[in-house]
Order: C-alpha cells, then structure tokens, then sequence
C-alpha cells in the first residue's frame, strides 16, 4: 500500500524545497511531484541496501569498534581538523562543534571553499537582504549575477522568480528578469535581459553603476565591464523598479579578488535603497551549508573557519580555512563529517589527507577522492531522519524521516565519540 507525504523538504541543493509530493512504497521511494532534476538520482539512491555500519581501511568493522577507534586518535591528536556539515542537520552540526571544543579542533565549513568571499564582504559592508518569500511577494525586478539556478537550483526560478505573489499576482508577467555573466547558461534563456560580462570586470561594471545613480559617467575609454549604453540602462531599471533583488553566485564571488567584487554589489545595493526597495541574496548550492555557518556563528560568534585550539574561538578564513591547514600540513587527524566539495582542495591537501588519520562519517552514498581511514555510515536528514536545515535565505526548514533505518546520526555519533574521550 502507497504512503503519500506532503511537504516533504529536500536538502539536495541550498533551496530546501519544502513542497514535495513523495510516494513510499513497501519502504522505497517510488514517486515524487514536482519534478527537479537533481532530486530523481538522489532519491533513487535511498532505495539502496543499506552498506555496513562501518570500515577500517576498507575492512568492514562493528560501530562500537570505529566510535573507539576514532576516539583514540583524536585522543592522541595535537592539531585536529573537523571539516565539512553541509550535508547535516542542526544536531550533528551542534555535536560536531561541542567535540571539536573538548578537543581543541580546527573547526571549518564547505563555506570556505563556496561563499567564503561574500561572507568577508557582508562582514565589512553589511548586507540589505531579505528573505525568498519576500521576493516572490514583491520583487518586480530580478536579476541573477553569475549565476545558474537552473543548473544548481533547479526550482529557484519557478518558486521565487515565477510563481505569483502579493504584489506580483501574475507571476512572470509582472517580472523582468535579468541575467548577467560572461558565458551564457541554461538560465539565460529564461531572461527577459541578457547582458555578456567581459570576464573578470564585475568590479568595473558594478562601480561604474555606482557612479551612474550618483550622476557620475565613467572617463572616455575606461573599462566598464559592459557597454555604458547597457550600465546605464541598467541603472536607470534599478532605481525605477518598486522591489528589486540581485542573486549573484560563484561566477562573481570565486574570483582573485571576489570578495571586492561583493562589496561593491552590496554597496551598490545599499546606494539603490535611496530610490527604492532593493536587496541582494547570496545563491547557495550546498544543502545545509547555511545551517552549518549560522550553528558556528551562535556558539563561536564566527561562521566557518574557527579555531579552538587556545580553549577559546579565533577566526581566520585564511589561516584556519580547512584546505590550507592540509595544505600546509598542520593537520594530523581530520574528522570530515557532510563533507561536500572536498574535490574543489588543492592536490597537496588531498595528499596530506591520505598521510594522516582520517575520520569520514557520511551517507552510504557519497564519495571521496581517498580511502578514509575510518568511515562510518550515517543517516540521511530528511530521509531517515528528523532534523532542521537552513535555506539559503537562513530560513529554518524542519526535517522528518521518509523511510527507516538502522543507520546512526552523525550527530549520535559525535556525541558518543566525545563520551569515549
């Protein structure tokens, strides 16, 4: 017999989608509404036999076996590393900061190798934002700057920049929506207004539209990122619109300098407040990579990259970001829980990774460019389990379990970790 769940959220990408259909059939998924293209594959996987609880250099151990075995070599550990929690819950993202305070760790987020840059920015300029219901109730302007939600948040488009709202009752019609970039995407052929970036001059086409709402024109010949013709055209929709929101992604932020780049977009932002409504909104890809930072930021007072090691919080995105500490070989034991984007790490972290103990407590499913010392299976949030993740408008989105599983938490697991030491 079919179990039908309403509102069901997903946690594949950074939108949480909380609107899901889902059918359970003699305890496998075997339907979903609507459809988006990155949760068929993901759910398909949950349908899966459930691997062993645990491996030791790909040795299938018992649970209690890995648990004092991790506990051993964190116990003996002068400089760990907790690295990953987006893909975890509220829970597993609180146990893995207590341990990592009782240890002294390194604690770091997939955050430092994702938003990192816009997170320095906001910290130095602030941040005129909202959240996404705000814009599909108001926003009459939307423009999506290096980014591709149809590619990594597939839905984004149809729930926020399509979907009828307060003051936008007909949905698309009552929307224009801009796309821009230095290469053109599958979002683009979505857009009302597509503008070709040259690459790398957003901070040139961002301070020139400064300049234009300030009645201030560029010298002749100097760069501007886009025709004036465009910027000032630009301009002049922004400051005309009655709800604006830029949505701007990797394309801006993981540049040599992105984190300038996102300053002068949040200053700018600020500058169109003095016409009209107008905010900025960071486009997450990773699940519950929000969750994780604002876990850190109410218990440390930093959002990612915090280190415990003086018995007190020290932030350093630089210093204590994961990849560089394994860059630099200051790790000797890393626990990688969630751990998302662990491919985007520099060769030489990648080979300390495999020098040293390695602690991987993750979903049956995932994968990692090395054999982990220890690897533990963990429960999915949201699938097996209840939980809580942050959309990435940091709006808490409650978690509950679709099918059953003898698998722990990682949260369950950290904790009885932190009881062994």
């Amino acid at each position: 017999m079919d179990e039908i769940l309403e509102d069901v959220a997903c946690t594949v990408c950074a939108c949480v989608c909380d609107d899901l259909r889902v059918t359970v059939r003699n305890g496998r998924i075997v339907d979903y509404q609507p459809f988006c293209s990155r949760i068929g594959d993901w759910f398909h996987q949950q349908n899966s036999t459930t691997p062993v609880a645990a491996t030791r250099s790909g040795v299938d151990i018992s649970l209690d076996e890995a648990i004092e075995a991790a506990a051993g070599y964190l116990r003996n550990s002068r400089a760990p590393l907790i690295y990953g929690l987006s893909r975890s819950s509220t829970d597993g993202q609180r146990a893995a900061l207590a341990l990592a305070d009782r240890i002294g760790a390194t604690i770091d987020t997939t955050a430092s190798e994702g938003h990192a840059p816009s997170i320095l920015a906001l910290q130095q300029t602030g941040e005129s934002t909202c959240s996404l219901g705000e814009i599909r109730n108001r926003a009459d302007l939307v423009i999506y700057w290096g980014s591709d939600p149809l590619q990594w948040q597939p839905r984004h488009l149809e729930r926020y920049s399509m979907r009828p709202g307060m003051l936008t009752p007909n949905g698309r019609a009552d929307r224009t929506l801009i796309v821009i970039g230095s290469e053109r995407t599958q979002t683009s052929a979505a857009a009302d207004l597509i503008l070709d970036m040259e690459p790398g001059q957003d901070f040139e086409a961002l301070w020139t539209l400064r300049g234009l709402l300030k009645g201030i024109e560029p010298a002749p010949g100097a760069k501007t990122g886009l025709p004036l013709n465009q910027l000032k055209d630009l301009a002049d929709r922004m400051k005309s619109c009655r709800c604006g929101i830029v949505f701007f992604g990797y394309e801006l932020v993981r540049q040599s300098m992105g984190h300038h780049n996102v300053e002068a977009l949040l200053q700018l932002v600020t500058d169109l407040n003095e016409f009209t409504r107008f905010y900025a909104r960071r486009m997450r890809v990773a699940g519950d990579v929000s969750g994780a930072d604002s876990v850190l930021c109410w218990q440390t007072g930093y959002p990612f990259s915090v280190s415990l090691s003086r018995g007190y919080p020290r932030y350093n995105p630089v210093e204590f970001s994961a990849a560089d500490l394994l860059e630099r070989r200051e790790a000797d034991v890393a626990v990688l829980v969630g751990s998302a984007s662990l491919e985007t790490f520099p060769l030489a972290a990648i080979d300390h990774l495999k020098s040293i103990p390695t602690i991987v407590l993750d979903h049956p499913f995932s994968g990692a460019p090395f054999e982990p010392t220890l690897r533990i299976t963990t429960d999915v949030y949201g699938v097996h389990r209840h939980g809580i993740a942050y959309r990435m408008d940091e709006v808490p989105i409650p978690l509950r379990p679709l099918l059953s599983s003898r698998s722990p938490s990682d949260g369950e697991v950290l904790n009885r970790i932190l009881q062994r030491l």
